[in-house]
């Protein structure tokens, strides 16, 4: 009888032990599925909150097309389709130097700043007394504090914007009337290179078009491609800044017109230029441009080349001589 009992509690203890193992396996199972359904959660919750993060980076990147839209104007809605004429106003100087009239002014004041180092600006009353013989006894001396570096300057509201010579990338501002300083500030990344290929005294080129103050320069980290920046010209800082397509090399001068830039191209023995990469940077034109446009004949080079939107003509300095361009423009499709 007791052996009796014995088996029957020795069969009772492999029951409840084969139950105990169904039960660990059954866990496990759960625990399996738990886990599955874990992952399976987390990866839904990733995929909901990469889903947010990209609508809320378009919802920014819209944002962000207004907001450039509102700074550049669209309004602005021509673009070059040709240069009709050139004319040769005077001869005067050395290869490298710049000459403007200031759009934002109601004067005819013509200036010219000879040579790449210079710190004497000639102020004209017009075109005819800048065209006149004894050219610089009628010229006005204006005397800057801190020489200019390059021919990348312009006058834009009665200052004049200009890359200071012994800097590596500060742009001083100054009050043309006043004779003093009226501001400064650096360009991030500029100066390490030149801004041209075929202009090496040049690595800040300032540029003015109907939206205001611009800065153009090209960068190593960009391959020498050049580097647009929008600048406040009140304020004096950056904007905003875009990289472009358009190569420095075998540049010899570039301007802004109408939200675009327009780089000009020659050849190192100097030759014929041509306007050879064109950017828009409201993507009317979804893609950098060779209009293959040629500046009317006239061998040699240029060390500067600058648009003036208030005549929609081009000032350039050609081996010493000062020449305006004139221009063809057409409405943007």
């Amino acid at each position: 009888m007791v052996l009796s009992r014995l088996a029957g509690l020795s069969s009772g203890k492999a029951e409840l032990q084969r139950e105990v193992e169904s039960l660990l396996t059954r866990l496990e199972h759960a625990q399996r599925d738990i886990d599955y359904l874990g992952a399976t959660t987390d990866s839904n919750a990733c995929v909901e909150v990469h889903e947010e993060l990209l609508e809320q980076q378009l919802l920014e990147e819209e944002q962000g097309k207004k907001r450039l839209q509102l700074l550049l104007n669209a309004s602005c809605d021509h673009v070059l389709a040709g240069i009709r004429s050139l004319k040769v106003v005077r001869k005067t100087g050395g290869k490298h130097g710049s000459w403007m009239k200031d759009p934002g002014k109601k004067h005819s004041k013509i200036y010219l700043l000879s040579g790449s180092v210079n710190n004497v600006v000639l102020e004209f009353a017009d075109i005819m007394a800048f065209m006149g013989n004894n050219q610089t006894l009628k010229a006005h001396r204006v005397p800057l504090p801190l020489p200019w570096e390059g021919t990348g300057q312009v006058i834009y509201q009665g200052f004049l914007f200009y890359h200071r010579h012994g800097s590596l990338n500060e742009i001083i501002k100054f009050n043309i009337q006043r004779r003093k300083v009226a501001g400064r500030m650096l360009l991030p990344g500029a100066g390490r290179m030149p801004a041209y290929q075929l202009s090496a005294q040049t690595k800040i080129d300032l540029a003015v078009d109907e939206q205001g103050l611009w800065a153009l320069h090209a960068e190593p980290e960009t391959g020498g491609n050049i580097v647009i920046t929008k600048i406040n010209a009140k304020a004096m800082a950056v904007e905003h800044s875009w990289d472009t397509p358009c190569s420095s090399r075998d540049a010899e001068a570039a301007f802004m017109a109408c939200n675009t830039l327009h780089v000009v191209h020659n050849s190192p023995s100097g030759g014929s230029s041509r306007i050879q990469c064109v950017y828009d940077l409201l993507g009317a034109l979804s893609a950098p441009t060779n209009p293959g446009l040629q500046l009317p004949k006239r061998p040699g080079s240029h060390s500067t080349v600058h648009y003036n939107p208030k005549e929609k003509q081009l000032f350039a300095w050609g081996d010493g001589s000062q020449i305006i361009y004139k221009l063809h423009t057409e409405k943007k499709v």
